[in-house]
């Protein structure tokens, strides 16, 4: 068993890449601690269930400018950085995992670092690419330069880094940081959550032609492209929905632009983001998913959250073209179409809906496919790396290795 402390600036458990590693250290027998922020109305500072230990700092998330970021980062690191120096004077950590973003939240572990602890980054994104592309800026502007030498100092500063596809790793070496140092594990899905047996296909029994779009709603996930083509497509599909569940800085935008195009009607929204276990019926319930990601910096680079879901419910995904979905799958896994394109999209969807039989093929091809990429395959090689930092597997190793590192 070895302690370990994980540092997100996110919220548990409805961060779900956070929340796979963390039910996957658990279920190797290890001691956690987690630092993250707070979440509506959950205890505001501690929680403990049996060998992990939230630690939940009184930081809320919200949608703002620059300088609104800035102050959340901020807070959080002089927060997160204090707390983990306290807690390692207590526990000895064997492991101080950080999950970006921001990559420096990294050096938040300096004190466990240099008292023995070793340091895991997870790079949940490309940060330049991320804030590039957020804010429209060009790749030369000096704030973008300055954040990719911070992701290099970053990886430098950990004794490993893990992050989620190949393609990602690639743009992590081509900046300069060492191949060998950096693990590949997937997004993925949380195999026990997302087991079919517990939510069970449910036929329509009307004419209805249901697409979900599950997530964030935001520019960088096309949710105002699915709208056009819901429009360009309503008189074409009898009974066509598009239902989206959850929340984000771009809801107001996508909800004026369906007035704007007379879909009203076609288009409902969730109240804001529901439980793990209200959404997936209600995915389940679709016809079909629609991830329509804009292919622009990080987002050509990474896998979205949502496609796991819908391959693991096997539901039909309409998927626009990026990078690392032609890294890893098959063009006829999924309905593709050219990223940031509505009228393809809405050609996608029509085909979809005419010829039921492409959907059901790619269904079981995405499966087959997908199998080596399943949260019960992807969690191996992700404990596999946590536990080389720590082969003792035991907290005294750290204190064992403290006049070494000092």
């Amino acid at each position: 068993m070895a302690r370990i402390c994980v540092i997100r600036q996110g919220v548990y458990p409805y961060d779900a890449r956070l929340t796979r590693e963390i039910k996957a250290l658990l279920a190797a027998g290890h001691e956690v601690h987690l630092i993250c922020l707070q979440w509506g109305d959950e205890p505001p500072r501690e929680e403990r269930a049996e060998r992990l230990m939230v630690h939940r700092v009184p930081i809320k998330k919200r949608h703002g400018g620059k300088l609104r970021y800035l102050f959340e980062y901020g807070a959080f690191f002089v927060a997160a950085a204090v707390l983990v120096a306290a807690l390692h004077l207590r526990h000895r950590f064997d492991v101080v995992q950080v999950n970006t973003l921001p990559d420096c939240l990294v050096f938040a572990a300096l004190i466990p670092r240099l008292l023995g602890a070793r340091v895991l980054l997870d790079l949940h994104e490309c940060m330049p690419e991320f804030f590039a592309l957020k804010y429209a800026l060009p790749p030369e502007h000096p704030a973008i330069r300055l954040l990719a030498w911070l992701e290099q100092a970053s990886i430098r500063f950990a004794d490993a880094a893990v992050t989620c596809t190949e393609p990602m790793k690639e743009r992590f070496v081509e900046r300069g940081a060492s191949a060998g140092k950096i693990g590949v594990v997937l997004n993925s899905f949380d195999d026990e959550r997302f087991n079919l047996r517990r939510h069970p296909s449910a036929q329509s029994a009307d004419a209805r032609f249901v697409l979900v779009c599950h997530g964030t709603i935001d520019h960088m996930y096309g949710l105002d492209l699915v709208v056009r083509a819901v429009a360009a497509l309503r008189d074409r599909i009898p009974g066509l929905e598009l239902r989206i569940y959850g929340d984000g800085p771009g809801r107001a935008g996508v909800q004026a632009l369906t007035k704007e195009l007379d879909v009203a009607d076609n288009v409902s929204f969730s109240e804001g983001w529901l439980p793990l276990d209200e959404l997936l019926p209600r995915i389940v319930e679709a016809d079909a998913g629609v991830v329509a990601i804009r292919r622009e910096g990080c987002f050509d680079l990474t896998h979205s959250n949502k496609m796991y879901d819908l391959i693991a419910l096997r539901k039909p995904i309409v998927m626009s073209r990026t990078r690392a979905v032609e890294a890893y799958f098959d063009d006829d896994c999924f309905q593709l179409f050219e990223s940031g394109n509505e009228h393809d999209l809405a050609r996608a969807i029509y085909e979809l809906y005419a010829h039921p039989d492409i959907g059901r093929r790619s269904v079981a091809k995405a499966a087959r496919v997908g199998e080596p990429y399943r949260w019960v395959h992807q969690a191996k090689a992700y404990l596999a790396i946590v536990e080389r930092l720590a082969p003792a597997s035991g907290p005294g190793r750290a204190q064992a290795q403290t006049a070494e590192r000092i």
